[in-house]
């Protein structure tokens, strides 16, 4: 129990707590049929380091209203995730038999709710410390790409394992999946999540719950 309370306090965890409630699902990293060109540990790590350091400036003192926030941070997020890669992995192959509206309409609520998730975890006055491995980690299958990071505290710097798996495309690098101690996967998560509003086959459902979960995460 002493180690729970310990866990729990540590800031990273409240970003990944989606994580911790689904099952745990060993990350499976999808086969990649394009050969990724050859970049610097430096070009695939700089979207992370440009998500770490708005984080840093959304979990500042006096940073603002949970909007204002939220507006602060977009940038990092479009520019660090594959937001439409990361929501296909985690409806799974129903995504491809959705109309352009409806896969249009999931991804902006998607979107929202990647934002506010991180708004909600690092609220202003955390204490939340970021590293990065230096050196970049070649992924077992494809050519994905793995940026080893911790985020921590103060009191405990080297935190909890939180790695992100990139993926090459035609804007550069980019987030497709987050990994919670190296393994379990926040698509695979998502996926168990949100097969149970999608098993009707109605769209909203899954909408409408990424609203719920938006409007949670927003009232601080």
């Amino acid at each position: 129990m002493n180690i729970m309370k310990h866990v729990l306090k540590t800031t990273s965890l409240a970003l990944c707590a989606g994580l911790m409630a689904a099952p745990v699902v060993p990350a499976v990293l999808p086969l990649h049929a394009a050969h990724a060109a050859s970049a610097s540990d430096a070009q695939v790590q700089e979207p992370i380091k440009g998500l770490y350091a708005a984080l840093e400036r959304v979990q500042a003192k006096g940073s603002g209203s949970f909007a204002q926030r939220s507006q602060m941070l977009a940038p990092a997020i479009d520019h660090a995730y594959d937001i439409e890669t990361v929501l296909a992995s985690s409806i799974g192959p129903r995504y491809a038999g959705l109309s352009d509206d409806q896969k249009q309409a999931l991804l902006t609520t998607f979107r929202e709710f990647t934002i506010a998730r991180y708004v909600s975890s690092f609220k202003p006055g955390s204490d939340a410390r970021f590293t990065i491995d230096p050196t970049v980690t070649p992924s077992p299958v494809g050519n994905d790409r793995i940026v080893v990071t911790h985020i921590g505290s103060s009191d405990d710097p080297s935190g909890t394992e939180i790695n992100y798996v990139m993926r090459s495309g035609a804007k550069g690098w980019r987030i497709v999946d987050v990994l919670l101690n190296a393994h379990i996967s926040q698509v695979a998560a998502q996926r168990a999540d949100f097969s149970s509003a999608l098993s009707g086959g109605d769209v909203q459902k899954l909408t409408t719950l990424l609203q719920k979960k938006i409007k949670t995460f927003s009232e601080e």
